[in-house]
């Protein structure tokens, strides 16, 4: 082995130890949450409780491998094809490629997949592809605004009022899952790619707002989804179908429980494979056309695609096989409890820390420190999405026990979220709608979304109009919580420049902005 080859194995293994320590600091706090309910307010059988531990072992290895496989395949490619793409200054192109990449990616969500067979009177494969279509369409139009420079506010503004407009004519059975698939469509496969895509399409661009306009793709990509199910949920009456619970499983020894682990990996291994396909087909049909990348950038995107293909085995296998059944069995104890009011705080710390563990929400927080060189530190924007899905889960809770109608919530939480753009810089405001579609992904979908139908079974509610909605509320807070951090942000620097004003050449001032 030579010593360059010898130097680069050290450093990926540097790293890789790095990300490990990073996924264990996220997924410790969810676990011993977890631990206490089951020690207190919920016991579980010891069989499903060492499930999720070792769930939670496959979540912590698969996530530090996954964001190692995102730095070093899924932002490059990215990157490269948003670059070639828009290098060709055709706009035919740009469309052609964007619709195709948001309908093929899409389509591999596996969370999506999961929804899917969760709703009521609209055949699986129907809504997967008109969703796939929303997310195509929708991709095309983000590219388009970053091209022709248009305010990503007004049009979330348009775009919303569109979709609380349809929202009247869905019935209420199926209104909850259209807000969710916004949600869910926005996951650990297509966030990465399609950040990395808008920075590729910013850096051709010249002007001083390019790489803030690289913001807000994932924005507009999750309304797709939204709308097109909301015209599938008017079209086809949905509304007749029953609500399917999870499995718990019966596990009386150890070698019962590997088999419930290793029975299910090949299913992800194959969901995961048809995931990374389209992407990798992308790829090298620019590699051979456009892009021509040199032998060591080429193998060092394939090492990446395989830690990425690796980690996202084990993480989906970890959070569907150990977290689910725990999950929906907590919440349905909790809910049947004479004092199931407790459920509200308990998910409000439950988001608080769930939200750390989403693999997204880690390439969000790294692309953008790096863009803005730091001015927004991870800690700053990790906290203030902790707060907002925190709040979300709370409320989303409160819908459960109560019944609350979900427009009661949504209606004016976004509309808080579209004043707050008139005052929140641009900057923020596309990273906060972005936040909102990365906020709500795998553990969500896996963790909270049977935490929540657990608990309207113990309830006695109707889990297809109280428990669906979790998703899409996880979805919206963290739009207010990011503005609200902006216009903070903005206050701040303006009383810096005032200070600056008044004493410019002031040695002793430290009055710095800090988060």
């Amino acid at each position: 082995m030579s010593k360059s080859k010898f130097r680069q194995l050290k450093q990926n293994r540097t790293i890789l130890t790095e990300k490990l320590k990073e996924s264990l600091s996220s997924v410790l706090p969810v676990t011993g949450i977890v631990f206490l309910l089951c020690f207190s307010v919920s016991p579980v059988p010891n069989g499903l409780l060492m499930g999720f531990v070792l769930g939670a072992l496959m979540l912590i290895l698969g996530m530090g491998l996954f964001t190692l496989g995102t730095d070093m395949a899924m932002t490059p490619i990215g990157t490269h094809v948003g670059s070639a793409v828009t290098k060709s200054r055709s706009i035919w192109l740009v469309v052609l490629v964007s619709f195709l990449v948001g309908i093929f990616i899409t389509m591999s969500e596996p969370d999506l997949q999961v929804l899917a067979e969760q709703v009521p009177g609209i055949p699986n494969m129907t809504l997967i592809v008109a969703v796939a279509v929303g997310v195509g369409v929708f991709l095309v139009v983000a590219m388009l605004r970053m091209l022709f420079r248009i305010k990503l506010s007004y049009l979330l503004i348009g775009v919303y009022a569109l979709v609380f407009l349809l929202a009247q004519f869905v019935p209420r059975e199926f209104l909850s899952v259209a807000f969710d698939s916004g949600g869910v469509t926005t996951g650990p496969m297509t966030v990465p790619f399609i950040m990395a895509l808008g920075v590729g399409v910013a850096a051709i661009r010249s002007d001083s707002d390019a790489e803030n306009d690289s913001f807000g793709l994932v924005a507009l990509c999750s309304v797709g989804p939204i709308l097109a199910v909301l015209i599938l949920g008017i079209a086809y009456r949905a509304g007749t179908g029953e609500y399917i619970p999870v499995a718990i499983p019966e596990i009386s020894d150890s070698k019962e429980l590997s088999q419930m682990f290793l029975s299910s990996l090949p299913k992800y291994i194959k969901e995961v494979g048809i995931a990374l396909c389209p992407i990798l087909a992308f790829f090298l049909l620019f590699q051979f056309t456009r892009l021509h990348l040199k032998k060591g950038e080429l193998i060092k995107i394939c090492v990446g695609l395989a830690y990425t293909y690796a980690g996202l085995v084990l993480f989906l296998t970890g959070v569907n096989v150990g977290f689910m059944p725990v999950g929906n069995y907590i919440g349905e104890l909790i809910g049947s409890l004479p004092y199931n009011w407790i459920i509200i705080p308990i998910g409000m710390v439950i988001g608080y820390f769930i939200v750390a563990a989403e693999p997204a929400v880690h390439v969000l927080n790294r692309q953008v420190f790096t863009i803005t060189a730091g001015a927004i530190p991870k800690k700053a924007l990790s906290t203030s999405l902790s707060i907002g899905v925190s709040v979300s889960v709370g409320l989303a809770m409160l819908r459960i026990v109560t019944g609350l109608p979900i427009l009661y919530l949504l209606i004016p939480g976004y509309l808080a979220a579209a004043v707050l753009t008139f005052f929140s810089p641009p900057l923020f405001t596309a990273i906060a709608f972005d936040s909102g579609g990365v906020a709500s992904g795998p553990m969500t979908a896996t963790f909270l979304l049977p935490l929540a139908m657990g608990t309207c079974s113990g309830v006695g509610g109707n889990v297809v109009v109280d428990a669906f909605g979790v998703v899409a509320m996880v979805a919206m807070t963290p739009l207010i919580a990011i503005q609200v951090l902006g216009v903070y942000y903005k206050q701040k620097s303006k009383e810096a420049e005032e200070t600056d004003a008044v004493s410019p050449s002031d040695p002793e001032d430290d009055d710095i902005i800090t988060f």
